[in-house]
């Protein structure tokens, strides 16, 4: 056989691979079950990372488990309380809510005030609310009457021959009126005496004035208060355990003489919660009278106005 035949053992060999020697050492230990590592950024079979493959941020993988668990944790409370709170308010709304809150404000105390003025009605009797009523309707009739004879005079004054006589006449008759209302003459007539006995002491002077008050409301035209009259301009204060009227000290009792209707008088008086009730939660003694003819007799000196002029 020549040198340059091949034979057939030396075909075989030239097609199988070489063979490898077996490894040794601590790579024989290794088990073909286990796989290489084929994380990202690293080359198979070795444990460094490629230097051309992209970084993965150690966190981006652990963000949707972390979020996971805390959306999954939170009720449906807690999440609708985190829906609206903190509030997300425009400037609109802020304004509309203010002026809500304003109104509403508004109509919470119109409702009080109301309710607290018809509180001492709501408590009275039915006999006193009906002396009420009839107070308010002798009131408008009084008006009416003072209309009526207004409107008397005015057709005497145009169809009078002598205007200028009718005149002075009603001239004469408006300065008696004028006159007592101003405490320069003299009046009489029928109207109530009440009488306050305090032994304590314990009336002061804005219980008086508000008995003058209550008397002028319900139609007094003249009162004395003891031995001073009683004008537009009174004012009464306290002295120790006595009160003074216009400056002059008067002394328990205090004797009030008021000429005006009686039916009106007394009843205004003697309301719940007025003026007699309220005297007498203070322990005083209370007398009032009916009288067809009173005399109020105190005068006081015209003055003449420092600043006022007529304008006629």
């Amino acid at each position: 056989m020549s040198d340059n035949e091949e034979t057939p053992r030396d075909r075989l060999r030239r097609e199988l691979p070489a063979e490898r020697p077996a490894p040794t050492g601590p790579a024989a230990d290794k088990t073909p079950d286990e796989t290489p590592d084929m994380t990202p950024g690293k080359a198979p079979g070795t444990g460094k990372t490629s230097e051309n493959a992209p970084e993965t941020p150690p966190d981006a993988a652990e963000a949707p488990e972390q979020k996971r668990p805390e959306q999954s944790d939170l009720t449906g409370r807690q999440r609708l309380a985190k829906g609206i709170w903190p509030p997300r308010v425009t400037r609109a709304q802020l304004i509309v809510a203010v002026l809500l809150f304003g109104l509403g404000f508004g109509l919470a105390i119109q409702v009080a005030s109301n309710s607290n003025s018809d509180s001492a009605l709501r408590g009275a009797r039915q006999e006193d609310l009906v002396r009420i009523l009839d107070e308010l309707d002798d009131r408008t009739q009084r008006l009416e009457d003072e209309k009526q004879g207004l409107e008397k005079q005015r057709d005497e004054l145009e169809n009078s021959s002598d205007q200028a006589e009718e005149a002075r006449k009603q001239t004469v008759e408006k300065e008696k009126q004028l006159g007592i209302l101003a405490g320069t003459v003299a009046a009489q007539g029928p109207g109530i005496t009440m009488t306050i006995e305090d032994t304590k002491g314990s009336v002061q002077a804005d219980m008086l004035l508000d008995a003058i008050q209550e008397l002028r409301a319900a139609g007094a035209e003249a009162i004395q208060v003891n031995d001073v009259r009683v004008v537009a301009g009174t004012y009464l204060t306290d002295s120790g355990k006595s009160v003074s009227v216009d400056g002059n000290k008067i002394n328990a009792p205090y004797r009030f003489k008021v000429i005006g209707k009686p039916e009106d008088l007394e009843p205004a008086l003697n309301i719940p919660g007025g003026v007699v009730q309220t005297l007498e939660k203070e322990q005083a003694t209370v007398a009032v009278e009916r009288s067809g003819k009173i005399v109020v007799d105190a005068l006081r000196a015209a003055k003449r106005p420092d600043y006022a002029r007529s304008s006629s």
